[in-house]
Order: C-alpha cells, then structure tokens, then sequence
C-alpha cells in the first residue's frame, strides 16, 4: 500500500492545498492520503489569531469531503493529540508503526522542501519516507528543485519526486489570512471552508450573518453539509426561483429557502432533538424517531434564529419534507423544488416536472400521493401531515389530469 502524508498548520486549507493533495493522490497512484493538522510547527510560532485547533480541524475535513475520494482521502488528528511540538519525524515513526508494510510518502512545497535538511532528524524523516515536492508556479521548477534534490539523495539516499502542478493557486496562507481580515480573499477558497470562517467569525471576519450577501449565504449553508450535497442545494435554488417567477410570488424568498432548507441535513438524531428542544418545536412520537422528519424542522430554526430570515422562509423550510394541508404559494413552491431538481432521477419525475408548471395544485397533489405511494411500498410510516396534505387538496376539488 502506498500512502501520502500532507501535513502542515493548514490555517486556513486554500484551493492550493486542495489541488496539489489531488495531484499527489494522481501522479503517485496513492491507496491512501492522510491529512493531518500540525498542533505545534516545530519551523514556527502559529501566527497571532490562529483559529483553535478544532476549527482547522473541522476545515481540513471540509477540503477532505471536497476531494470526493472517500475510500482514500482520510483526516487525522494525531498531531493535535500528541503533546509538544509536531516533529514529523514522530508522525512518521508512528505510521509506520501502524502500516509496516506501506510506502510513505511525505507531500510538501517549494519552501518546506528547500529546507528540509534543517528539520528535526532530517535522516529519520527521510530513512521511512519517500518526498513529493510540488511548486505552485513555473518558477518552482527543475532550476530550483535540482540542486536541493541531488544534495538529499547523496546526503541521505533520499527518495524525491518534485513536480510542477500546473494552474495552481499561488497564494501563501499569510497573505490569504491579511485578506480575509480586511473583507477578501474568498476566492482562494472552497465556498464551504470560506463559509465555515464567516460562521465563526475566524482571520478576524465579522459578517453580520444576518445580512448575507448571496455568496456569502450559499457559503455558509454549504459549510454546514456535504460536497455531494451541494449540488442538490444549487438544484433547488434554481428551480424555486423558476418556479416562483412562474407563480407570481417574489423569487427572492424562495431563493433564500432553497439555500438555507437542507442545512441540517447531516446532524445527527441527539443533535436533531436537541435543536427542537432549544428552539421549542414540538415532535411527534413518529418525528421523536425518524431523523429524516427533522431536519426541515431543525433548518426553518437555524434559518431564521442564525440567519435572520423571515417566518415566510422559516415555514416554507419547515414544511418542505412532509408538507400540510393548505400551504402557501411559497411553501408549495419550495417543496416541490425539492421533488423536482435538475438533479432528481426517477420514475415519473419529468410528468411531474411538466404539471409544476402547469397547475400548482395538482403538481403537490402528485408529490404527496407519491410519496405516500413509496412509504405504503416501503411499509414504512406516513407522517400524518402528509396525509393531511393530500386530504386536504382532494376536498378543495384539486385532481390530477391525465
């Protein structure tokens, strides 16, 4: 087995890190890339208003979850439970212990490689390791790697491979974290690393989350679930503004409930309940159960308490999983953006897709009794609300036309 190690503060993970993790997995054919935020640099002093180590963990899984490679990509966190500063040298002596039989491979830049000799027991680092060396520009090419190469290899046998990545993103994380304190900088970022830095205030950020610009709320609701789910989110957005502009409602509400109504897609049920206590949502013995019945819920709350949207936004979050009898035009909107995304795939979805266009009513008539279809099939509960939906529909005179 071969497996990458690309360690370092990480504060913050930019788009550099990401695509030269990415090109390390690809040029060295690895079976496995671990991550690992340093706690202590053993070169230097983390930098005055370093985020808790916590934070760089949690942003550096984000960067692990955005590389879709879930079978290789791992995070680890052994720098920051070992005490003292994080000797790599220690790191690599502990993996080898747990994988004797892999191939190290220690990922660094230009600058780490350039001095590495001057590492602590650069011999121990480079007696259990290979070395990836990668240059963020073309300038950090053959002139410059060749004379440190050649002197690692007679010094201490070493094993090198130093590559140029093409494209990638040069900016240090000095000066990313400069730009992040005066308002910029997002652009070196995945949308979901610079969200996860707004929520928490981080690099001296002050984003009054209440008052987001668009980018800036679509980053922090994708910094709050998984890549594969991002472009779910996008789906929904799109086709809640389509729909409301088609309905006559103001498209803006609706495009503020698709971004924020699955962003607690991904808590856990403890975590579910705990949010419905704290913000006094009241639970039924089905919805006590069945996380999946929850995060509607659990969103419309952080939706409204944390991003200060209006009770319009929070009630058509709130409902967009089971949906209710007599719902609104925004609440019918936003439910069946959900059912109807570009990215939805199953059987009857374009009839659907049709009639969402043509005749509200029916379209939610067709989503309800679909969805109660597939729980009878699945012999699994029907939340009463549903029921109640397609009940209520069916007594006001809605019917589906064929």
């Amino acid at each position: 087995m071969k497996i990458g190690i690309y360690g370092g503060t990480f504060n913050p993970p930019h788009l550099g890190h990401l695509a030269a993790a990415k090109y390390a997995v690809q040029v060295l054919g690895l079976d496995k890339l671990l991550l690992i935020p340093a706690a202590i640099p053993p070169h230097k002093a983390l930098p005055e208003g370093t985020p808790a180590a916590q934070h760089r963990l949690a942003m550096v899984e984000i960067m692990a979850d955005a590389m879709a490679m879930p079978n290789i990509v791992e995070v680890s966190d052994m720098e920051l439970q070992r005490q003292g500063k994080s000797f790599t040298s220690d790191t690599l002596a502990e993996l080898h212990q747990r994988y004797p039989k892999a191939e190290l491979w220690l990922l660094m830049g230009t600058d780490m490689f350039l001095t590495l000799h001057r590492w602590h027991e650069p011999k121990a680092i480079l007696d259990l390791a290979g070395v990836c060396a990668f240059g963020r520009t073309e300038q950090d090419g053959e002139e410059l790697f060749a004379p440190q190469r050649d002197y690692l290899k007679q010094e201490f046998g070493a094993k090198i491979v130093t590559v140029t990545i093409p494209n990638l993103v040069d900016i240090s994380s000095t000066r990313l974290r400069e730009l992040l304190s005066g308002g910029a900088g997002r652009e070196y970022l995945l949308p979901a690393i610079y969200g996860y830095i707004l929520r928490n205030q981080l690099y001296g950020t002050s984003a009054d989350l209440k008052h987001l610009a668009l980018p800036e709320l679509r980053a922090c609701s994708y910094s709050m679930i998984r890549q594969k789910r991002v472009a779910h989110v996008i789906g929904v957005e799109e086709e809640a503004v389509r729909l409301a502009q088609r309905w006559g409602i103001d498209p803006e509400p609706a495009r503020h409930a698709a971004i924020l109504h699955d962003c607690t897609k991904y808590l856990e049920l403890p975590e579910q309940l705990q949010l419905c206590r704290e913000y006094g949502v009241e639970l039924d013995e089905l919805e006590r159960r069945a996380v999946k019945l929850l995060h509607s819920k659990t969103g419309a709350c952080i939706a409204r308490a944390i991003f200060g949207e209006p009770d319009e936004v929070y009630e058509a979050i709130f409902w967009h999983t089971t949906a209710k009898e007599n719902m609104t035009t925004l609440e019918k909107v936003i439910y069946l953006a959900d059912y109807i995304e570009p990215n939805r795939d199953f059987d009857g979805v374009e009839r659907l897709r049709a009639l969402c266009y043509r005749d509200l009513d029916q379209a939610l008539l067709l989503g309800v009794e679909t969805t109660i279809q597939e729980m009878e099939e699945r012999k699994a509960p029907i939340h009463a609300k549903t029921l109640l939906a397609r009940n209520w529909l069916r007594e006001h005179g809605v019917t589906i036309e064929e």
